[in-house]
């Protein structure tokens, strides 16, 4: 089988197509042949020889930690041959091989069963650096929001910017916002319904402000980091939280500690491993369920062929486009 695997730390050149040894079921365990594989910052990141030893497995990888496939040998599972499936489980690119390959032996409690009426495309995206799937459980889990509060999820292009506004919104919030850092971007956000601060025109506090009538955001879910943290925090609203989620635009913040005060603020802090099993499969089925209503609609912005992983990598990263990037598992010729 054809996959995408990095024998060395390096830039996106590592990104090798090779050919892998054809999986099959062990005890207890599917072969999933895989559509749609999701790209993230996530992936380059342990490429690029950036993420503490212990956090991934031994070089060789194969990237990828999230993907849509179906069924292709069961083995003893009992899942129906065919059933497509949206490959749930943690560790995927990490501690262990992940989705960048024709075919994946996964336990089948790593397997979610996908209905009919969501196109492998969208789920793909929905999963996609976990935007949607973090907002709701900062959202239902770790924040006790409202319906008709206000949220701020700053990065209308990125996974946690776009799915925490949908989230936001799909969950009862009056007021959803997001940011950009271009005029261009902040106009796509704009067309997809949401408010959108233009960060080359204003400021942030400025722009909540101006959307909130001077009152601010009951919510911050902070996927950026950086000097935007402290922006973000004096931008709450009194008695308001800001969730850290990421840090894409740095680790290091500078807070002024009187918003703190004066306004009693609260920071929290996200990890996935904060949830229960059930907790995290009973999220995916509600945004699964919200995906097949049409409540939110993930965008996807480019998808390129597997071959073309390096692209996609480096297309993620340094065009930063608005939508999520995915990967096709198609032969080519077909």
């Amino acid at each position: 089988m054809r996959g995408i695997r990095y024998e060395r730390f390096g830039d996106y050149s590592e990104l090798t197509l090779v050919e892998l040894p054809d999986p099959s079921p062990g005890e207890g365990t599917a072969v999933v042949r895989m559509t749609v594989a999701g790209v993230t910052p996530l992936d380059n990141t342990i490429r690029a020889g950036h993420l503490a030893p212990e956090l991934h497995k031994p070089l060789p990888i194969v990237p990828g930690g999230v993907g849509v496939g179906r069924v292709d040998d069961p083995g003893t599972t009992g899942l129906p041959e065919g059933t497509r499936v949206l490959i749930t489980g943690p560790g995927y690119g990490t501690l262990q091989d992940g989705t960048w390959r024709e075919y994946l032996e996964a336990d089948p409690a790593h397997l979610l069963p996908l209905p009919d009426d969501v196109p492998d495309l969208d789920v793909a995206a929905l999963a996609t650096g976990a935007g949607y799937l973090t907002a709701y459980l900062a959202l239902t889990e770790l924040v006790s929001f409202q319906p008709g509060q206000s949220v701020l999820a700053p990065g209308i292009g990125g996974s946690v910017g776009f799915g925490g506004v949908e989230v936001a919104r799909a969950l009862g919030a009056a007021t959803a916002i997001s940011t950009a850092s271009t005029t261009e971007k902040a106009a796509l956000g704009r067309k997809a319904g949401y408010d959108v601060i233009d960060l080359s025109q204003e400021s942030l506090r400025d722009g909540v402000a101006r959307l909130t009538d001077g009152r601010g955001v009951d919510v911050v879910l902070d996927g950026i980091g950086g000097s935007l943290t402290g922006e973000a925090l004096g931008s709450l609203a009194s008695n308001g939280t800001l969730v850290s989620v990421g840090y894409s635009g740095g680790t290091q913040a500078s807070v002024n500690v009187t918003d703190l005060i004066w306004k009693a603020l609260h920071v929290q802090g996200f990890r996935f491993a904060l949830f229960s099993p059930a907790v995290l499969g009973a999220a995916i089925t509600t945004l699964l369920d919200w995906l097949a209503a049409g409540t939110v609609s993930p965008t996807v912005a480019t998808v390129f062929p597997l071959e073309q992983a390096a692209q996609a990598q480096r297309h993620l990263m340094e065009d930063r486009p608005f939508g999520r990037v995915l990967l096709t598992f198609a032969a080519p010729g077909q």
